[in-house]
């Protein structure tokens, strides 16, 4: 899944594409022909700290590119990084085909409700309060346990809502410490109980360039070693800014476990 940030602010400078559709598509079309399988398109920083946008100012930033993406790659998936259910739905009429959610419907009411009668797939990730303020929820008990608990819950709730095909994403760095990041990668085979797939995204966090002490832009291939391991743990999906690398660490990985 490659990251298509239509954002000012996002924390990987090497990723903004603001408003330019020229330089969202040339960004689309380098990705797809290094081998990404969807495209994940954001309008809303959700780094830690991020500032709040409205609505409308995520809509203009979102629905355009979406539209233009469509038209020049009909065939590619398009994911939706939003947790505001009309961005889901003006998206999805625009020619969006999932929704990748940070707050698995916490933040909007509305949102459950909205995926399950588009009827389309929904990545639901793990997170504690919002982007400003998730920093300060990273306080846990049994890390593992509570995050599985969040999950079946949420799953649960999709079920009885009639939402079919959902992804899950244990939200490296939302609402967690750089150890406790570690740790859950360390972990990640736990989620496998759910019995649905995986989502890792750790694409040039801090919890890799911190720990290298560098900077994101550095980051590479502390991402690359990190997306490795995360395969060998049962990840079924990365969420990358550099779909070539993460393409050819795939294909390693099958040639390791085919």
């Amino acid at each position: 899944m490659g990251i298509i940030n239509l954002t000012p602010d996002s924390f990987f400078a090497g990723s903004r594409m603001s408003g330019d559709v020229d330089m969202i598509i040339s960004a689309a079309q380098k990705m797809i022909q290094d081998g990404a399988d969807f495209l994940d398109l954001g309008g809303y920083s959700t780094r830690p700290g991020a500032l709040d946008i409205s609505i409308q100012e995520e809509m203009d930033r979102v629905v355009p590119a979406v539209e233009a993406i469509r038209r020049e790659f009909p065939d590619i998936l398009i994911s939706i990084d939003t947790f505001r259910s009309d961005i889901a739905r003006e998206s999805v009429a625009a020619g969006a085909d999932l929704i990748n959610d940070i707050s698995s419907g916490n933040l909007d009411e509305a949102m459950l409700p909205t995926i399950a009668s588009l009827g389309i797939p929904y990545i639901a990730m793990h997170m504690r309060g919002n982007p400003k303020n998730m920093q300060s929820h990273a306080n846990y008990s049994d890390i593992l346990a509570e995050i599985l608990y969040y999950f079946s819950e949420k799953v649960d709730l999709f079920k009885k809502l009639g939402i079919k095909d959902v992804i899950i994403d244990p939200g490296f760095g939302f609402a967690k410490t750089i150890e406790q990041n570690f740790f859950l990668l360390k972990n990640l085979r736990h989620f496998e109980s759910l019995g649905l797939p995986i989502l890792v995204g750790i694409s040039r966090k801090s919890m890799i360039h911190k720990t290298l002490k560098i900077d994101a832009s550095e980051a590479l291939n502390g991402t690359t070693a990190l997306n490795m391991f995360s395969l060998m743990q049962g990840a079924n999906i990365l969420r990358v800014h550099d779909v070539k690398e993460a393409k050819e660490t795939i294909k390693l990985f099958e040639q390791l476990y085919p």
